[in-house]
């Protein structure tokens, strides 16, 4: 397809205006508006999506075939509309996809002559210039065969094709040729990797809490896609030709009517919404669209929850209604499937992959299969699916899952085995919630079903998360998955029982909504579940001790310093042995891994590593004392030099300035380090820095030595947030002889890690030299208000309160995240004389929790104190407030697309300053 501004250069080549009145162009761009803007009158008076979409494309219809006519086009090539177009359907701001078909040349490749083709490029921009958005191609008639072979998106385009203009005749062979070249076995085979291959760029999770309408799953395109292969394979074009043929019931598709009408309803009002062509329905357009559609508040729940609870059932219907017409077409043009079944018992059988009831009324009679039909795909490695009999079954007789049910000994030992078996946990427990069977065994799940979450870090709704951790830890026992997290892998891989730590996974965030704390909440549904199904006391009490303290260990590793023995030896004590912390290591993994696929990174990683290991050691006993365990930090450090050729004794001058609180923060090879840059310039008379690669790949390492100023931090914060570099550590001491030695831990927001040597040199010149020249501060950057903050704002909080041992004050922030917020931190620390002494700060998505160890005269003043905190609170609302004045200014701005698509947008997470001065 050729660009816009390509198409605009050639126009001044083309052909003089062909048009026979040179205001047509005008009459017919009025026409299009007009027509559009009627469309949309009509649309909101009726509300027939249908009637809106059929509209529009007989509008563009029109339009076209008037424009083609009076270009006086060459009439031996046609004009075809494919894609959605070519259905007869278009969204007001879709792509408008056309296909300009030549006839095949025998003999030869087709050229077109110079004259058409500045007669096409003057049409193509003519169309652009009247205001379509046009996606076209140029293809002979034997182009379009070979395309069509090669990729299965051109062949599907093409599947839709429908005349425009030009000769029928030529059409006509291009259908055949369509035709007989479709092979409906490849074209399933190919559509359902698709499809696959779709779903998984979602993480295969429906509950978004921004969802893709089109291409989500349980969106628009799961309806297409089932629509495309029956027509492929001559089964029928609509949901009544199925129906007609028996491959679905008549409620099934009326069903798949209703549910697509909600999709299309909102998608359409997002697109008049936007302005634009957007098929997510993110947070900047739920509220707007709930007002539209007369949609009120249910108290507890906003109108916005009402509404994506809406989306919710109809994506969850759509998923159901794929997954039965997807396995009823693929056993009626799969011969293979129709083989001879294989008896596994009374109730059901082996027929080709499928798992089939034996009798559609076992369901209804023996409620109890249910299960047993979850239970067999796990222990049949060769069953891929329920047969589309069976997923109707299940689907309709859900509802008798109920206390009766529940309390039944064999239901109960069922549902435990699921648990324990080896494979197919996570694809089980997901068909089980797509069809209402999960939250029916588990009440208090079926309560959070579609619950959202409005915490600025999670992205799904709160069962779509706990499925997402469970898939994760299930994840951590699969060996091809091992090279992602080998220690999480190791470990579980000698979990005896791991059931318990799946079951904590379901039960962590299960009380979520209810009034109260939802850890004892859950707490309590926990040990409920587990006495009941008989599991053992020691496997009740931890499964209970999970959910109630699952989420201690990343408050631990985000907000204390990991360098201190009492710290370690407290989060021990909690722990109580080494089972308890290997199982809330790998809980802890997963739960934050299933937040959002942005909210993980190596640094979070290597924080809870760190004090699972520190832990580790304390609980087996090997906690050494503070001085032995320097000894080996120095000793280790000297070996690392030893391997570099430096003489051993050039480190003296430098340690001995250096105090045990260095020793405590620093690995030996972050000291080793130090001392080969540092070991001839220890009273250097400019600022020495140094980056390079973490050693870990937590991001990029920067060494900064130079003599002590009382602003030095909050210079060093302002450079790195005017340069669009993230801390996400920093250790800050201080020698003897008055220097600051100070190591931080930064990422690039660009993700150019790849281009290390440029930004390596950068850091190390433009750092240095905004150190030398001591100007005055600038102020902290400004940048937009995430849209996320827009409507879900933090109110900043400020806390300062002294330690236990009275030497430091602790001062904790919580606010939303925002360009130059460490710097305004930094900077009223300075006004007031506050010394930095230790600072972690943690970033959850858009939510940023900071914590100082600070000291200074004023934090033992009252008034002044007090006098300190309105002062950061103000910071933190003025940057509020001046991030939402560039958001206003930008409002009309796209909202830039996800990383992956559909998902919401996060900041970089688990920022982590840890140090002492």
């Amino acid at each position: 397809m050729r660009s816009r501004k390509a198409i605009g250069k050639s126009r001044n080549n083309s052909l003089e205006n062909p048009l026979k009145n040179p205001l047509d162009m005008e009459v017919i761009k009025e026409k299009l508006l007009e027509g559009r803007e009627l469309l949309r009158q009509c649309y909101s008076e009726n509300r027939d999506g249908s009637a809106l979409l059929r509209g529009h494309a007989k509008l563009i219809d029109g339009i076209l075939r008037r424009v083609w006519h009076d270009m006086a086009m060459p009439k031996g090539i046609a004009l075809v509309a494919v894609g959605g177009y070519g259905r007869g359907q278009l969204f007001p701001h879709s792509d408008v996809d056309l296909l300009v078909l030549f006839p095949s040349v025998e003999g030869s490749a087709h050229e077109i002559d110079s004259a058409t083709r500045a007669r096409l490029e003057h049409w193509v921009s003519f169309l652009w210039d009247i205001g379509l958005e046009v996606g076209h191609s140029v293809r002979t008639l034997a182009q379009c065969m070979e395309e069509a072979a090669k990729d299965i998106t051109v062949q599907t385009s093409l599947l839709e094709a429908r005349q425009l203009a030009g000769p029928g005749s030529l059409f006509r062979k291009f259908s055949r040729a369509m035709q007989d070249t479709l092979e409906p076995h490849a074209f399933f085979m190919a559509k359902q990797l698709e499809q696959q291959q779709r779903h998984g760029r979602y993480h295969d999770a429906i509950y978004n809490l921004e969802p893709n309408l089109k291409e989500g799953p349980g969106g628009l395109r799961d309806l297409q896609n089932i629509l495309w292969v029956s027509r492929a394979a001559g089964l029928g074009k609509s949901w009544r030709d199925l129906a007609k043929h028996g491959f679905i019931t008549y409620r099934e598709a009326r069903l798949a009517h209703c549910h697509q009408a909600i999709l299309q309803d909102f998608r359409i009002r997002l697109h008049y919404l936007a302005g634009r062509r957007e098929d997510r329905l993110v947070f900047d357009y739920q509220t707007s669209l709930a007002e539209e559609l007369g949609i009120a508040a249910k108290p507890p729940r906003h109108a916005v929850e009402v509404l994506m609870q809406r989306y919710y059932r109809a994506a969850r219907g759509v998923t159901q209604i794929n997954a039965i017409l997807l396995v009823t077409i693929h056993a009626e043009i799969f011969p293979a499937s129709r083989e001879v079944p294989v008896v596994i018992n009374e109730r059901f059988q082996k027929r080709g992959e499928l798992l089939e009831v034996r009798d559609e009324a076992t369901f209804r009679q023996n409620p109890g299969a249910i299960l047993e039909s979850i239970l067999l795909l796990q222990q049949n490695p060769d069953l891929k699916a329920p047969s589309a009999a069976t997923l109707r079954g299940m689907w309709r007789t859900a509802s008798l899952i109920d206390s009766a049910f529940r309390r039944e000994p064999r239901h109960r030992a069922m549902f435990m085995e699921i648990l324990r078996q080896p494979r197919g946990l996570t694809r089980e427990l997901r068909l089980m919630n797509r069809y209402g069977i999960l939250g029916r065994y588990l009440p208090a799940f079926g309560r959070i079903v579609g619950q959202m979450q409005h915490d600025l870090f999670h992205v799904y709704t709160v069962d779509e998360h706990i499925l997402m951790v469970v898939r994760n830890l299930r994840r951590f026992m699969a060996p091809e998955f091992c090279h992602e997290y080998p220690l999480c892998s190791r470990l579980i891989g000698e979990f005896e029982r791991p059931e318990v730590l799946y079951l904590a996974g379901l039960f962590h965030d299960i009380a979520k909504g209810r009034h109260g704390d939802h850890s004892k909440l859950g707490k309590a549904d926990a040990r409920r579940f587990c006495e009941q199904h008989g599991m053992l006391p020691e496997d009740v009490e931890l499964v209970t001790w999970l959910v109630e303290n699952h989420l201690i260990m990343s408050m631990t590793a985000q907000k204390k310093d990991l360098s201190d023995v009492d710290v370690i030896a407290e989060f021990a004590g909690r722990m109580g042995d080494e089972r308890h912390l290997i199982a809330l290591y790998l809980l802890t993994v997963a739960d934050i891994r299933g937040t959002s696929p942005r909210v993980w990174n190596a640094w979070k990683g290597k924080l809870l590593e760190d004090l699972f290991w520190a832990t580790r050691r304390h609980l087996c006993g090997e906690a050494a004392q503070t001085a032995g365990m320097l000894e080996n930090r120095r000793n280790e450090a000297l070996e690392l030099l030893r391997r570099d050729d430096i003489p051993a004794e050039v480190h003296e001058q430098l340690w001995s300035a250096l105090d045990s609180s260095y020793l405590l923060l620093h690995e030996p090879e972050e000291i080793a380090w130090h001392t080969r840059h540092l070991r001839h310039q220890i009273k250097a008379s400019a600022a020495v820095v140094k980056a390079r690669l973490a050693p870990a790949k937590t991001g990029i390492e920067v060494l900064v030595y130079t003599a002590d100023q009382k602003d030095l931090f909050a210079r060093i914060c302002d450079f790195f947030d005017h340069s669009d570099y993230n801390i996400v550590q920093a250790k800050i001491h201080t020698t003897r002889h008055g220097y600051a030695l100070d190591t931080f831990l930064v990422l690039d927001s660009a993700n150019m890690t790849e281009r290390h040597g440029d930004i390596l040199g950068f850091i190390e010149h433009e750092l240095a030299g905004r150190l030398q020249q001591e100007e005055p501060l600038e102020p902290p950057p400004r940048g937009r208000l995430s849209r996320h903050l827009k409507h879900f704002p933090i109110t900043p909080e400020v806390d300062i309160e002294s330690d236990e041992k009275g030497v430091f004050h602790i001062l904790s922030i919580v606010a939303g995240d925002q360009p130059g917020l460490l710097s305004r931190i930094a900077q009223v620390l300075v006004q007031f004389g506050v010394n930095v002494h230790s600072a972690k700060i943690n970033t959850l998505g858009e939510r940023a929790e900071d914590t100082f160890l600070v000291t200074g005269n004023i934090l033992s003043e009252a008034k002044t104190l007090i006098h300190l905190e309105t002062q950061l609170i103000k910071a933190l609302q003025t940057s509020r407030e001046t991030a939402g004045e560039s958001l206003e200014k930008n409002a009309a701005e796209p909202i830039a697309e996800d990383v992956h698509k559909g998902f919401t947008e996060a900041h970089s997470d688990s920022l982590a300053l840890a140090g002492a001065r």
